[in-house]
């Protein structure tokens, strides 16, 4: 298979981590006789500096050119003042917008050899695919700032439309159908309108899948159940909000957030895949980031735009054996740095 690929390896530590999963994904392509081409293309403050906007015409069009897009990380405090529609963040919006991929898939499982990381010290484990509406919700309603009743006030507002429910919803059921069969969606019913109409409509989803076991929760009870007992959940759908924030939690049970990857999907093949971890910005040049996230976003990548799913569970399995032997990054405990944990998960690509 040949695979065009878009690289958009951002700021910080984005450049280093994208670096490793490219030879990682050149090792399982040579093993398999797929021929992969990159070209990369600036998004984010790396972006605004050299054209002044986050997300240049040429990055989207090259984005929408490609097979997929591996993207690294944007943002740091270097741009942090910049007005809201400049700010890094504004380019993974604008690529998630432009290539209308509307279902996040963020995966967060406790491997046994990070178990001693996990601050809960949960003995099970537990392996939980968190499903996140990416193009509405209250990150992309009416915003802005106004004056009111005790003066300048900002606002964002929440919409949801029954057709964005229904496709993420769609989407949410089908993972449970490949996995535990088990689905919980997250909501706020009992407050918000939104949430209200979500209920409703995934409630009337659920009678087109009867073999899957669907429940609701709300958010707050939610946030404490991953605490409480993670492994209680299978496959979890919410908003985009909530599921930006009940992901970056989750990530923390799997002993860090530099395990975790993550994959946009649409209507069609074509998706980005990403860490869910940010630039970090102060770990930047040092050689010791985390590379594995961005290597089994790679591993997403092959699954679910090309359906390669040996090549994606050979990385997988390199990946954890690389855990099982001790070869760990900082973040991790462990002593390695970013260029020999990445050689070790390619010398068990065999």
């Amino acid at each position: 298979m040949n695979i065009k690929l878009a690289l958009l390896k951002g700021d910080g530590i984005g450049p280093e981590i994208v670096d490793s999963a490219c030879l990682v994904l050149d090792k399982v392509a040579e093993k398999y006789g797929h021929k992969i081409e990159y070209k990369s293309y600036l998004a984010g403050g790396c972006a605004i500096d050299a054209t002044g906007v986050p997300l240049p015409e040429e990055t989207l069009q090259g984005c929408l050119d490609s097979d997929s897009v591996l993207l690294g990380a944007v943002g740091g405090p270097k741009w942090d003042t910049l007005p809201g529609n400049l700010r890094p963040e504004k380019a993974l919006l604008g690529v998630r917008k432009g290539l209308e991929l509307y279902a996040n898939l963020r995966p967060a499982k406790l491997y046994g050899a990070l178990a001693e990381r996990c601050p809960l010290r949960v003995t099970d484990g537990f392996d939980i695919l968190i499903v996140r509406e990416l193009t509405g919700g209250i990150y992309f309603g009416e915003n802005g700032r106004r004056e009111g009743k005790y003066g300048p006030e900002a606002y964002d507002t929440e919409s949801y439309s029954i057709t964005e429910i229904e496709r993420i919803g769609r989407v949410s059921f089908d993972a449970a159908m490949k996995r535990g069969k088990k689905l919980t969606s997250i909501d706020k019913a009992n407050i918000l309108e939104t949430s209200r109409l979500w209920r409703e409509t995934m409630h009337r989803l659920s009678a087109e899948y009867p073999e899957v076991e669907y429940s609701d929760m709300l958010v707050d009870n939610a946030a404490m159940q991953l605490i409480r007992n993670p492994a209680q959940f299978d496959v979890i759908v919410t908003s985009n909000m909530f599921g930006d924030i009940l992901s970056d939690e989750a990530s923390q049970l799997t002993g860090s957030i530099g395990m975790l990857p993550s994959a946009s999907l649409g209507e069609g093949t074509r998706g980005m895949y990403e860490p869910i971890h940010g630039s970090a910005p102060d770990i930047a040049g040092k050689g010791i980031a985390n590379p594995i996230a961005t290597i089994l976003s790679v591993a997403m990548m092959l699954r679910y735009s090309f359906s390669l799913s040996k090549e994606a569970d050979d990385i997988e399995a390199a990946v954890e054996k690389a855990l099982d032997g001790g070869f760990l990054t900082a973040d991790l405990g462990g002593t390695l740095n970013n260029a020999q944990v990445t050689a070790k998960i390619i010398e068990f690509i065999v």
